[in-house]
């Protein structure tokens, strides 16, 4: 068996005001631009439904979520004013989301440990 991968990925939702959807699509651009520099993050995109927009991301580890974290914060912050996050999830390994737990406490998000997989 394996090693498997301490890679976590975060699943945030947000539901855009109506009318707002312009709007968020161009607040992905700054949400993008703080990413790209972030070593270790293995993919980020958006996709949207509707009025709900998705962000498909994964990093290394809980660390590099951290960092990311960090660097997002603003962007965040600033789509307060025409959406709301409806769901936040976190998938990994136990010990990497345990790392995540104290400094997210304030959030709602909810934690999926990883049981089985394949690291390629």
């Amino acid at each position: 068996m394996s090693q498997l991968s301490k890679a976590v990925s975060i699943h945030p939702y947000f539901k855009i005001n109506e009318g707002r959807v312009d709007d968020f699509k161009l607040l992905i651009n700054d949400f993008i631009k703080s990413t790209e520099p972030e070593e270790a993050c293995l993919y980020y995109d958006f996709s949207i439904c509707g009025d709900i927009a998705f962000c498909r991301e994964a990093y290394v580890d809980a660390d590099a979520v951290l960092t990311h974290l960090g660097n997002v914060g603003a962007h965040i912050e600033a789509s307060g004013a025409f959406s709301e996050m409806i769901k936040l999830e976190m998938h990994g390994p136990a010990d990497q989301l345990d790392k995540l737990r104290e400094p997210l406490a304030e959030l709602p998000v909810e934690y999926f440990v990883q049981i089985a997989g394949v690291q390629k």
